[in-house]
């Protein structure tokens, strides 16, 4: 097997603003390109489990097959099993583990499933070589990312023009890319994929309640997450910069016409059998 080769840092680490969102995601409104082609009886590996909440819910979705959730921080694995027993699932195990060399055999898997990954890692083409590697024949690879050049919102807002380009810098001097939706087929025909559906979906945030949230949550980590310290740290803006982004994220969380739209790219790549 490849040595791992991780060069990157995760952007967000894990601070309850981070785990907020995390914890919201399903697999309905994470992964529902993916569902079509689940089995009852599928093995599964999900990648960048955090949490565990999609996790579970693949898990519920084979009820005679088994997920494996594997995430590079131990700490949040903890959660993740908490939420497998919350929901009385027995077909689920965690471990820690690298995406760019994976610690299974090769074919070990039906589903090899990646929400909101590639764009946190060094190398994102070998990440999905190794994904590739561990699937069966006929299997598929899965993947998720976000695109933060293409997150737009209403009304225009000076300070968040500025949240995204600072999010961008940190994270691509952190090693990652944050606009990696666009870029998921392209890392997949380089990773040596040949049949790859590429599709895309949208969360968007409007009501009352969505508002508050979404806002409330990135006020939250532009100041307090390790994204917040990475960005002073980094050079990339001063603690007052970020008031003044945090201040202008709960501005536009009280516009009762505000609007805010994450794009997705999704990629199903079929492995030849």
């Amino acid at each position: 097997m490849p040595k791992a080769q991780e060069t990157a840092v995760y952007t967000h680490g894990h601070h309850e603003s981070v785990l907020r969102s995390h914890t919201w995601r399903t697999a309905a409104n994470s992964a529902a390109y993916l569902l079509g082609a689940l089995k009852p009886h599928m093995r599964i590996l999900d990648i960048g489990c955090g949490p565990g909440t999609i996790t579970a819910d693949l898990a519920a979705l084979v009820p005679d097959g088994h997920v494996t959730g594997v995430d590079r921080a131990e700490d949040v694995l903890g959660q993740a099993r908490d939420t497998a027993a919350a929901r009385g699932l027995t077909n689920t195990d965690f471990a820690v583990a690298d995406v760019h060399a994976l610690e299974y055999p090769d074919d070990s898997f039906c589903v090899v499933h990646a929400h909101q990954v590639l764009q946190h890692v060094g190398d994102p083409v070998q990440a999905l070589r190794e994904m590739r590697r561990v699937t069966k024949p006929g299997g598929y690879v899965a993947v998720r990312d976000s695109d933060y050049a293409a997150m737009i919102w209403y009304p225009a807002s000076p300070g968040m023009d500025d949240w995204q380009d600072v999010y961008r810098r940190v994270a691509r001097a952190n090693g990652g890319e944050p606009d990696a939706g666009r870029r998921l087929k392209s890392w997949a025909l380089a990773a040596g994929f040949t049949d790859v559906t590429a599709t895309s979906a949208t969360w968007t945030f409007s009501s009352p309640q969505e508002r508050a949230w979404w806002s409330g949550l990135w006020a939250d980590r532009t100041l307090a997450s390790a994204y917040a310290d990475r960005a002073v740290e980094g050079g990339h803006a001063t603690p007052e910069q970020l008031r003044a982004v945090s201040r202008a994220w709960r501005e536009w969380g009280r516009q009762e016409d505000g609007w805010f739209a994450v794009l997705h790219a999704e990629i199903l790549c079929r492995k030849d059998a």
